[in-house]
This record gives C-alpha cells, structure tokens and sequence, in this order.
C-alpha cells in the first residue's frame, strides 16, 4: 500500500486532477486493483490500517470503501472483511446448471456447507404444489454453496419423497443436489420467479452479508414429466451476481 500520508502525493503522480480527499483515496485504491498490486479475492488492509498508512479520517476510508464497494471494486463482508472483488458472477436463467460447473468454469473452487438435512411438514401452499396434504412431510435442505471461499448463493430446497427417495443418504458437501435429483428424476420442465428481496437475520450471517445489502431470489420449481420433485429457493447476494438470459426472436 502506499505511505502514510502520501495519499495526495499518488494521485498527483498518476494525473489525477484535485478532487475530495474521499474521492482520492478511491482512486489509489483502484491504483492497487489496476496494477495488480492488490489481486481478485484477496483481502485488503481493515478501515484501522488504511486510516494509518494513508494518513486520513475513519469517516474518509469508510465512505470511500463504501462506494467503491457499490460501485463493484470492492466485496465487503460483515465480520469477515473487505477483499477485491472480481467482475460479477454470470448466473444463466434460462436453464438449470450445476453450480459447481458454473464456478469452475471460471477457474474457481466451488465449496459447500451444509446447515440443515432432513425433514419438514408441508404447510398449506407446499402441499398445494405437490399435490399432498398439509403436514405430510417433504425432504428438506439448506445449503451454502462457496465460490473461492466467498458465499456466493444460499440454496433451500423442499423435495418429492416419492421422486428422490434417497435424497437425504447423499454428501452434499462432496456433490450438489443438482447431481442426484438430475439421475433420481431428470428434469423435463420447470418455471421460476425472480424477485428483489432483503435478506433476513439468519441469511445475512450464512452469506456474510448486511441486512442492507440487496438480494437476488429465484423461486423455481422443477418436473419431471408434469410431476413436481422440487421447490427451490436461490439467493445471490445482489452486489455478487448478475443474472444474464439470451433468447432468439423468429418471424
């Protein structure tokens, strides 16, 4: 990182014309991310540091972070910390991909953790889409799902029983659900909903995020040859992700 107090000294030396304190320090730290001196996912100095090696205000370092943060330079997560952040995650809405092949495409580490496995009584709108009746029970699951480290999507699922009966044997730490539901009932239609939404409490711990920060949801649910095996619900944290569709006009 650059000198204490040479914060003004930099952005003289890269051409950068006079402009609030606040908005220098944004542009040495894009300096960094540019050069590379500061790499994607890695982990940059805490608001404490930057305060002492740049020589300014907290107030200063916390409004430019905070831009920079919305502005796509920057990922911060509560409790966890601020780290360089990569062009948004392309996620594809038209069709249903394993995540973990979405994330090594880009050369990523996919990981996962599971936070609950098991059963759950349908109330009135699940047993509706199954076709069951209320407080029969369903498969249940809710799982984090980890790009380099970072948590990229919370997935929570309700599950046919009769269509995934070994739903609840499986190591979803070691492969994701999409990998036993595509063999147990292969998809063969589906819809889904998307939607902004604020996160609760609870997910804003499991994805490292604020209660402020937006979110994405899609609500989506899955055949196989008209019969519902699941009900899935998927959210991004919206700073992390871009949904991107492609579609062909005829006529």
């Amino acid at each position: 990182m650059v000198e204490p107090a040479k914060i003004t000294q930099l952005t003289e030396s890269m051409g950068v014309q006079p402009a609030p304190l606040y908005q220098r320090v944004k542009q040495a730290i894009i300096s960094q991310i540019g050069s590379g001196t500061w790499k994607p996912n890695q982990r940059i100095p805490s608001e404490n540091q930057l305060v002492a090696e740049l020589g300014v205000s907290r107030m200063t370092i916390s409004r430019a972070l905070r831009e920079l943060a919305s502005e796509g330079y920057l990922l911060r997560m509560q409790g966890v910390g601020t780290y360089v952040a990569e062009l948004k995650v392309h996620t594809t809405i038209m069709d249903v991909h394993n995540i973990s092949d979405e994330i090594a495409v880009r050369g990523h580490k996919h990981t996962s953790k599971v936070i609950t496995l098991g059963t759950a009584s349908a109330d009135a709108a699940l047993a509706d889409a199954f076709g069951m009746r209320p407080g029969e029970d369903l498969f249940h699951s809710l799982i984090v799902h980890y790009e380099n480290a970072i948590p990229v999507q919370l997935e929570e699922r309700w599950i046919n029983p009769v269509m995934a009966p070994d739903y609840l044997l499986q190591n979803y730490e070691s492969q994701t659900p999409y990998i036993y539901l595509n063999q147990a009932a292969p998809l063969t239609s589906g819809e889904h909903i998307i939607e902004a939404v604020s996160p609760t409490a609870a997910q804003c711990k499991l994805l490292a995020i604020k209660k402020s920060d937006p979110c994405l949801l899609i609500s989506r649910h899955t055949r196989h040859q008209s019969i519902l095996v699941t009900y899935t619900k998927l959210l991004y944290p919206g700073a992390r992700h871009r949904l991107q569709g492609h579609f062909t006009r005829h006529g």
